[in-house]
Order: C-alpha cells, then structure tokens, then sequence
C-alpha cells in the first residue's frame, strides 16, 4: 500500500480576491500525484479587505513587533485559524498539517526583508492542527528572491506542461532550462486590472472587485502612448531570477493610471501590456503546452489576447486547478518540508543554496 499524506493548503493572493483553501493526498510512486478531497473560498470581507491593503502604508516596518502590524499578524492568524477549522468541520477532514502562505505585505528581496502575516501559532491554537508557514524567509536571506514558490510544484506535479503561467494579482511563468527548473515574476497583472475594476461606476457607486470575463477591457480601445510607457519599464529587460512585490505597483504602474478616467482603455491596454509580456517571456521556447492558472485564466478576454501573442498551445484547466493551483502548492511545500526535502530552489530564486524552508508550530491546545 502506498502511503497517502492527508494536508490543508492556504492562499492569499496580493489581488486580495479571498482564502483559497485545498485538502489533498499526496503519495509517491516514483513520481508525485496528488487528489483534491476538498476545496473552497472564503471571500474577504471590506473590513479585512482595507487592512490588509493599507497595512503597506504603515510606517517602520522593520520594527515591526511594536508596530500595530504585529496585531495585525496575530489577528490576521487568528482569522485564518477560525476559517480553516470551519473548512475542516465543513468536510469532516482529518489533515496532518496545514501549510500556509499568508498574506505578503510586503516584498524587499533586495533588502533582504519579505514579510507573510498570519502568524503560525495562532492559526495552529485556533484550527488545533500543526502549521508549516513562513516559506519566504530562508530563501531571502540566503540572497534569494523569496519568489516564486510554485515552480517546484510545477515540475512535481504538473509535469505534462512544459511551460506554466500563473496569473493573479502578478503573473509568473516556470519552465525548464537544461534540465534545471527556473521561474520569476513577469509583470503586475491582477493587482492592476482589479484596481481599474474599483473605478467603474455602476448605478453611481464604485462596486466592481474585478472585470468579469475580461468584459470592460474587450469594450475599450488600446493607449498607444501608455501601452509603450508600460512596456519600456527596465524591470522586463532584467534577467532572471527576478520578482515583482506590491511595491512596484504603487511605485510604477498606480501612477500612470489614477489621475485618469478612460478606465475601459486602461484596462484594455493594460491587458495588451500584459499579453505582450507573457509572450516575450516565452518566445524562446519551444512550441509546447502553456498551461494557464490563476484569476486571470478566467478573463477570457485576457486569455485570447495572450493567445493571439503566443506560439504555445494555451490550456485552460478545469476550476479546481484553475482557482486552486497555488493553495495546492503551498500544501505540497508544507509536506516537503515535513520531509526535510528541498521546496524552494536556488535556480528559481536565485539563492546560494536550495532551502527546505517553513516553520512548523504545534498547536498549545
């Protein structure tokens, strides 16, 4: 009989769209397979949506135990505690662990600072389940970027695709190079359009969270002018390894698109801003299956205009894959690193050595 590991993994996206929560079993045969047995999502409210979009804002980040973000982690691991043990009663689940990502606040890679809130043992006291989170950390201060994370899932265990493309709130593409898994962040994606969304007047009032099925951005027209700002920034022509955080957003992308009100040609043209970068991140490899994941697989506009770019063949997987992909990552980070296996590499981020990285809390209850 082939052992199965029963584990939670949770996701919180920099797009600020919910938790994604996965069960799943694990096992190995000579290669890995996985088995969702659950999923789900729970959306943010407006109170936790404003917190943990304006905890970038807060001050002195790096005494961060006497600021009020240190609260904020506890709460905000307290929250993710009572959501997972709701998750866990909803299915009737028996997990081994969880393994969480957290929220990223913020992304420093080059002052070797990245900081994930929902703190690791609150969320273990609340759901009474041992926790693996804090995956970034190690890798960062081995001189790595922190990120991304996914791609060792990627090659475990989505190996029929040779080239995968990740799109929430940033898009991020994996694929192998000699033999050796690389990855980095592409451009701002979601983190953009979601924002334009906000601006749409509906019956008077700004209400929209995102642009369904790409709808608002297929009516506009394309910027020209700003399609060619956004594509000249020096961050596309950097090399690999490389990741974006929200702070290039506010510093680079937000300025160009708040003091204007033709949101449907910002968002059309932000989607072609994207596209053109997805392409040119592949247009050197070969003519294979590109598999699409994340919120962004589902603006079907977004999709058809990275097609029109692209060579590759665009595959767009069934919703479980789709919306669950990286929470079913994060478990399988947490379940290597209860190994003791590598799960965060040093060809992706650019570190001085692979890491196996997350730090485990037992629940005090």
């Amino acid at each position: 009989m082939i052992k199965k590991t029963n584990i939670i993994g949770l996701m919180s996206g920099s797009s600020l769209d919910g938790i994604d929560l996965v069960d799943a079993d694990f096992w190995h045969d000579g290669k890995w397979h996985f088995e969702i047995v659950a999923k789900d999502n729970y959306d943010y409210d407006d109170d936790w949506r404003n917190s943990l979009a304006n905890a970038f804002y807060i001050d002195n980040v790096k005494t961060f135990p006497e600021t009020s973000l240190h609260a904020l982690d506890i709460r905000y691991g307290q929250f993710l505690g009572q959501v997972t043990k709701q998750f866990i009663d909803k299915y009737s689940l028996k997990p081994e662990f969880v393994a969480s990502h957290g929220h990223t606040i913020f992304h420093r890679p080059q002052e070797h600072y990245t900081l994930q809130i929902g703190d690791g043992q609150a969320l273990a006291n609340e759901c009474g389940v041992t926790v693996i989170n804090d995956f970034r950390t190690e890798d960062v201060l081995k001189g790595g970027q922190g990120a991304p994370l996914v791609p060792i899932g990627d090659k475990l265990l989505f190996s029929d695709y040779p080239i995968c493309l990740n799109i929430g709130g940033i898009a991020n593409v994996s694929y192998d190079v000699d033999g050796q898994r690389i990855a980095y962040d592409i451009c701002i994606a979601n983190q953009a359009l979601n924002y334009l969304a906000t601006r749409v007047e509906t019956h008077g009032r700004a209400s929209l969270q995102y642009d369904r099925d790409g709808l608002i951005a297929r009516s506009g027209n394309i910027d020209n002018q700003l399609l060619t700002t956004l594509n000249s920034h020096s961050f596309y022509s950097q090399q690999y390894p490389k990741s974006l955080g929200r702070e290039f957003f506010e510093e680079n992308i937000k300025p160009l698109l708040e003091n204007r009100n033709d949101v449907a040609d910002m968002m059309t043209t932000f989607v072609e801003h994207i596209a053109i970068q997805i392409s040119k991140s592949i247009e050197n490899q070969p003519i294979e299956k590109l598999l699409i994941t994340g919120g962004g697989a589902k603006n079907k506009y977004l999709v058809e205009r990275i097609q029109a770019h692209t060579k590759q063949q665009v595959v767009v997987p069934s919703d479980d894959i789709i919306d669950y992909k990286e929470a079913l990552v994060f478990a399988f980070l947490g379940l290597l690193r209860s190994r003791n296996e590598i799960n965060v590499l040093k060809s992706v981020t650019g570190a001085e050595s692979d890491s196996s990285s997350g730090r485990i809390f037992q629940p005090n209850n």
